[in-house]
């Protein structure tokens, strides 16, 4: 029995010291939530009040954060930047060792690109869309990438679901990509792309 409450207490500094690894904030809440709930088991467990009542309250202080966090409006700006602006190239380059961890970023992203987004959320730089034209009626993603601390999917479905119209007036009807791992195929599949093969090429394709 001893044996099975230590183990208890290490599984839940697992998950506590897990949550301090965490980019994202809203991860961050969720997996220490998870480790608190442990703990605050294990403080019982052990007859220790003080244990169990200070993971209790961290559990409630998140709890709190993370309904703040799941039922706050977020403020979204897109800003079209140019071919050679600056500052978004430099967020490119800055971000570009986690950008390759989900796609590939070619030297030249900016140069064929019909289009060039910079999406601010909370006026904070949030994410970086560059798509191009691949034919009259298709336009193919060659950028899409929200900073670690907003990777919640919330600035996709912004760019993909509030700002089609901004497409659709350029004449486009659907968006193409080639997914560069399983977890960017997990994150396609989120933002409503199905599947498709051409040419033995697995291809995801989203109407506008």
């Amino acid at each position: 029995m001893e044996n099975y409450i230590e183990w208890i207490g290490f599984l839940a500094s697992f998950f506590i010291l897990v949550s301090l690894l965490m980019a994202s904030i809203k991860k961050l809440r969720i997996i220490n939530l998870i480790g608190a709930l442990i703990f605050a088991y294990y403080g019982f467990q052990i007859s220790s009040p003080s244990v169990f009542g200070m993971n209790a309250a961290i559990v409630l202080i998140n709890i709190y954060y993370l309904k703040q966090i799941y039922t706050s409006k977020d403020y979204f700006k897109v800003l079209p930047v140019q071919k050679n602006e600056e500052y978004t190239r430099e967020l490119v380059d800055f971000y570009r060792r986690d950008i390759e961890k989900f796609m590939s970023v070619p030297d030249d992203v900016f140069e064929q690109s019909t289009f060039r987004f910079l999406v601010l959320r909370n006026m904070n730089p949030a994410g970086i869309f560059v798509a191009r034209r691949f034919d009259d009626e298709t336009l193919e993603i060659v950028l899409d990438y929200a900073t670690p601390q907003f990777q919640d999917f919330k600035t996709g479905a912004h760019i993909y679901e509030k700002e089609r119209t901004r497409f659709k007036t350029s004449g486009f009807k659907k968006f193409t990509i080639r997914p560069s791992s399983e977890t960017h195929e997990n994150y396609l599949k989120k933002m409503g792309f199905k599947r498709t093969d051409i040419n033995n090429e697995k291809v995801y394709i989203k109407n506008i």
